[in-house]
């Protein structure tokens, strides 16, 4: 098994499911990627190429999120977090989900453009809209490449709602759209933790910005007057889920009004690369992890179906929500579905009166 490698959570480049080919790398160099990309030996850098977008919202029907329509201004994400569902998603590009998710980027700089053209199409009827469905809005090359702020920059200028999940500080910067959007009741922001143990916090999610960062987001946030959540995910079996009532008195005590938690999930490619974190990080530990991982998913590794895939089942699960929600309620959570975001603003004119020309 390969060694971790600092700054980043995957271990290996676990193949493309998609290639019929994937070069390994001899014992002691650095990892080779499905397009014979050699990486600088144990220190893979970071490399971002452009994708050439012609649409920018992505929709879904799927009941287990409350929203339909999405926008992902880059692909892979750097923060490297070794659960992220969204890794399968890079073997699309003939890319392994492992290394090369979290060091091979791809930046959409036309996205506001084409967020513009859609939104002006002729038929639009406005919906909600979400970043940080599938990697990080606010990961570090958004710090340049101001990708996710010009989204939301249009998204002010068209009245159009939006709600934006994060684990980067750095939604900080855009507090001057946001809170302009929140008296506008167009947005709520959410700050996904997953631990407060900052050692923990290197390996599982090394790129990311720590917990006392994204506490005091949340703080500045709030004081800004943007409806603000907190979203305790993924709990991981017997490496998190002890943390669950603590972050929730942390968020609260920031000043985040509502809460939500997701289970880990380990669909396809995600499995082997989390199993390999374990052995290098929980050794001890990675057989019980697995046991209740699996108790909550019919005893498999991943649980695709619709109502399944976020919770899971079973008695571990049960508990699991049972706690979070006497600990949501006794901090004082707002409970049920939120306020809806204002839709008759919606102005595809924009404040000119006039639509834009393409």
């Amino acid at each position: 098994m390969a060694p971790p490698i600092k700054g980043r959570g995957a271990l290996s480049n676990r193949r493309s499911r998609y290639l019929a080919t994937m070069h390994e790398p001899e014992p002691g160099a650095g990892a080779v990627g499905p397009e014979d990309e050699a990486l600088p030996e144990r220190h893979p850098a970071t490399t971002v190429r452009i994708d050439p977008a012609r649409s920018i919202l992505s929709r879904n029907d799927s009941p287990d999120v409350p929203f339909r329509q999405s926008i992902n201004p880059y692909r892979g994400c750097e923060h490297g977090c070794i659960y992220c569902y969204a890794r399968p998603s890079h073997a699309w590009l003939d890319h392994s989900p492992g290394l090369d998710f979290e060091t091979i980027l791809y930046a959409k700089p036309n996205a506001a453009a084409l967020l513009e053209a859609e939104l002006t199409r002729p038929g639009y009827r406005p919906e909600v809209i979400h970043l940080g469905a599938n990697t990080d809005p606010y990961q570090p090359i958004e710090r340049d490449r101001q990708i996710t702020r010009s989204i939301l920059a249009t998204l002010l200028r068209l009245r159009h709602p939006v709600t934006v999940l994060t684990k980067g500080a750095l939604i900080e910067r855009d507090l001057d759209l946001l809170a302009e959007l929140a008296q506008l009741k167009l947005v709520r922001a959410y700050l996904s933790l997953t631990t407060l143990d900052r050692e923990l916090k290197r390996t599982l999610e090394p790129r990311a910005a720590s917990a006392a960062a994204r506490l005091s987001a949340i703080g500045a946030l709030a004081a800004a007057g943007v409806p603000t959540g907190v979203m305790v995910a993924p709990v991981i079996p017997a490496v998190t889920d002890h943390e669950i009532e603590a972050i929730l008195e942390a968020a609260a005590a920031a000043g985040a009004r509502r809460a939500g938690w997701i289970l880990l999930r380990l669909p396809m490619e995600v499995r082997e690369l989390f199993t390999e974190w374990l052995a290098a990080h929980r050794p001890l530990a990675a057989e019980r992890v697995m046991s209740l991982a699996r108790s909550t998913r019919g005893g498999r590794d991943s649980d695709s179906r619709f109502g399944h895939r976020m919770r899971g089942s079973g008695a571990y699960a049960q508990l699991l929500d049972r706690r979070f929600a006497t600990a949501a309620r006794r901090l004082g959570f707002e409970q049920g579905d939120p306020e809806p975001l204002d839709m008759s603003q919606f102005n595809p004119a924009g404040p000119n009166g006039q639509l834009a020309l393409w």
